[in-house]
């Protein structure tokens, strides 16, 4: 699969939306995944630089085919921040409409959001798998950050949102947050996802842009606690 595999990791506010400072200081990724053989992509988290992610694919020669949202938040699907207006899947329906691949728990939210109609959301399922040409992308539903965040797994890299970060982990203090659901989604639904898998977050949070999940579950924070109560201790108000 490495051979045909696209995968491109783009930083807001340096590979795009360059001159945007909101983009800058959220130091947002978005994600471009494909099958190089098709000249097929889906985009993850598609937001701030619409036309510039559409011109990296087509100068790859990469052809768009659906987007994939980890999880509802302005600064990753677009919409209004604190009085900002973030361009996002609004923007990219208008400009390549494509089908958006959201978890069903997230769907509502990212209508709210987006201003996306119920007809250009697909609903998933955690399991269900998003096939672009030959290449699958598994998604795992992964709540806590928000009700429906999800993750994607593909030749062993997880595209984790903000459910999981190098160094911490999304907050559960915003609307839909649960640090319980948290706790079992980091400890028990990524616990299919093996040590030397690399951990592709949604922001850059640390010093690298990416570590294996071994190297993560090591030395990330997140994963001192040893019960769900030590979890809450530390976390609860997180």
């Amino acid at each position: 699969m490495h051979d045909r595999l696209y995968f491109r990791q783009l930083l807001t506010g340096r590979d795009l939306a360059r001159h945007d400072p909101v983009a800058r200081q959220m130091v947002n990724f978005v994600y471009l995944i494909g099958d190089r053989e098709t000249g097929e992509a889906v985009v993850v988290d598609p937001a701030y630089d619409i036309k510039g992610i559409l011109d990296v694919l087509a100068a790859d020669g990469m052809r768009l085919v659906g987007a994939l949202a980890t999880h509802y938040h302005p600064d990753h699907v677009g919409g209004d921040m604190m009085g900002y207006r973030i361009s996002g899947v609004r923007e990219l329906l208008t400009l390549s409409p494509v089908p958006i691949h959201v978890q069903a728990d997230e769907s509502p939210w990212i209508q709210r959001v987006t201003e996306a109609e119920p007809s250009d959301l697909v609903e998933h399922h955690s399991g269900d798998v998003v096939r672009v040409g030959d290449i699958d992308i598994e998604l795992i539903h992964t709540p806590g950050h928000t009700p429906g965040s999800q993750c994607f797994l593909v030749d062993n890299r997880l595209v984790s949102g903000d459910t999981l970060f190098l160094e911490g982990c999304g907050r559960t203090d915003l609307p839909g947050g649960d640090p319980v659901a948290l706790y079992h989604s980091l400890t028990q639904r990524l616990a299919k996802v093996p040590d030397d898998a690399i951990l592709f977050p949604g922001h850059l949070y640390s010093a690298e842009p990416s570590a294996t999940m071994g190297e993560t579950r090591r030395w990330n924070y997140v994963f001192k606690p040893r019960s769900e109560q030590e979890w809450l201790a530390m976390f609860g108000g997180h």
